[in-house]
């Protein structure tokens, strides 16, 4: 009985081999094979990429996030500046009227040793002046000076 079976299914498999049914089953299950290694090679190309895709959005997110501290810290030091130019302005004035100050205290100063320059002048020339004039009053007195000699014996 085992021969009729064989026998029989060897005659079915030459029918479907002649009639190319058997041929047709074996394109079908190859294409369907390619089809799943192409799907494999997708995939596995995918998982290649996929650390590169991570590290790449990784690095997007942490540009936008600098670029938005960035942002912030411009804001946050144009607030500081306005915040501060009130007292910058009032320390100018302060500072203006400081130099006004001291630039007024100097010019006195320089008054001041300039008149006492002329008064030093003035007294050394009258100084002078009486020096020439006791001089020039020796030498018209005619007479000896007696006073510092001893009395006569």
């Amino acid at each position: 009985m085992n021969k009729i079976l064989d026998f029989g299914r060897k005659a079915l498999f030459y029918a479907r081999v002649l009639s190319g049914y058997e041929e047709r089953r074996i394109r079908s299950y190859r294409l369907q094979v390619e089809k799943r290694i192409k799907q494999a090679e997708e995939r596995k190309l995918a998982i290649r990429k996929l650390p590169e895709q991570t590290i790449l959005s990784e690095v997007r997110r942490m540009v936008e996030e600098m670029q938005n501290l960035n942002k912030k810290l411009e804001e946050t030091e144009a607030a500081i500046e306005d915040y501060f130019k009130p007292l910058d302005q009032e320390a100018q004035r302060i500072m203006k009227t400081q130099l006004e100050g001291e630039e007024r205290t100097m010019k006195q100063m320089m008054k001041t040793m300039h008149d006492q320059a002329m008064l030093d002048i003035a007294e050394e020339e009258r100084k002078i002046k009486a020096q020439i004039v006791d001089t020039n009053q020796k030498n018209q007195d005619p007479r000896p000076n007696t006073q510092h000699l001893p009395p006569p014996p």
